[in-house]
């Protein structure tokens, strides 16, 4: 039996009205930015949807799938390749995370890269994009509902780009970004179980294509918010990133955050010596074996234990 799931946003003038009286820790105003929050012309999510049966079948699978791969094309090349240059990828991967990337549907892995770099350099001040000491709410979803902090833009235009421009892959994708979003993050995930097993419309639309999107994005928050809430400080003691075995679950092995912010050049994001809770981990291992990935960086196991004497 199918159960009816309704998701509603408040209604916008109302969130209109609450957002402006909400006042950030550093008493600076918020300003919106409708078209990211609940304004009805740009972003109002009313969903009415049916849940697909309990048993799996081909609409459970290619759904889970999407989500496994939009996933890879965020932690895999978005994070540990692009934004961190935590190893090389030939070619052949790298138009393969790009198109894993553009299902996630998270912008463009050139912005998603500079962003993440501002916030590694300047992690939890003004300038850090989802700024963890201004809350819950605005480190998973609240930063993206109002318009850049200043010192957020002033940073963001000094970061070294060159190595981003210089891949084709790349800006072939920031380009062509809001022709190729639809058709891989929306249109192909909808069209797949209509066309391959006669899925009515509806299902395939609210399923594979939204649900498999919105949960995916709400992971992606968790990293950025619970992960610099909840955990131990096994590696520095002194800064909010914690060890989350959750957000690691679901977010492919990016929730282990202490590590990743003390040693961010690591490209398994963590100490762990195996692939349990670092699928991304085991996906880059992969294609190191038949020669698609190299370089691949880690710290040292001295490094580790002194940084662990010196700050844990």
């Amino acid at each position: 039996m199918r159960k009816k799931i309704l998701i509603r946003i408040m209604n916008s003038k109302n969130m209109k009205k609450e957002m402006k009286q909400f006042k950030p820790r550093s008493n600076r105003s918020i300003q919106l930015r409708f078209k990211h929050s609940t304004s009805p012309k740009y972003f109002l999510l009313k969903i009415e949807y049916q849940i697909w049966p309990h048993q799996i079948d081909e609409h459970n699978i290619l759904t889970i799938f999407l989500y496994l791969i939009s996933g890879l094309g965020i932690t895999a090349g978005a994070h540990r390749l692009w934004a961190h240059r935590a190893y090389k990828a030939k070619w052949p991967l790298r138009l393969i995370l790009m198109i894993f990337n553009t299902i996630a549907f998270q912008d463009a892995a050139y912005h998603w890269a500079r962003d993440h770099r501002v916030h590694h350099k300047y992690s939890e001040t003004d300038a850090d994009p989802h700024n963890a000491t201004r809350g819950f709410f605005f480190s998973h979803i609240g930063w993206l509902l109002c318009k850049k902090h200043p010192q957020v833009k002033a940073k963001g235009k000094g970061m070294d780009l060159s190595d981003l421009r210089a891949d084709p892959i790349l800006m072939f994708q920031k380009k062509y970004y809001m022709i190729l979003m639809p058709i891989f993050c929306f249109l192909v995930p909808t069209m797949i179980p209509m066309y391959a097993w006669n899925e009515k419309f509806v299902n395939a639309w609210f399923v594979a294509a939204m649900f498999r999107w919105c949960f995916t994005l709400n992971v992606t928050w968790l990293v950025n918010s619970a992960a610099h809430k909840f955990g131990g400080k096994p590696y520095d003691r002194f800064i909010n990133p914690a060890e989350n075995k959750s957000v690691a679950f679901f977010a492919f092995g990016e929730g282990w955050h202490n590590y990743h912010h003390v040693f961010p050049w690591d490209y398994k994001t963590a100490e762990l010596g195996d692939y349990s809770l670092n699928l991304t981990t085991a996906f880059i291992d992969f294609f190191a074996k038949i020669g698609w990935a190299y370089d691949l960086k880690q710290v040292s196991r001295d490094i580790i234990e002194k940084r662990v004497k010196r700050t844990g």
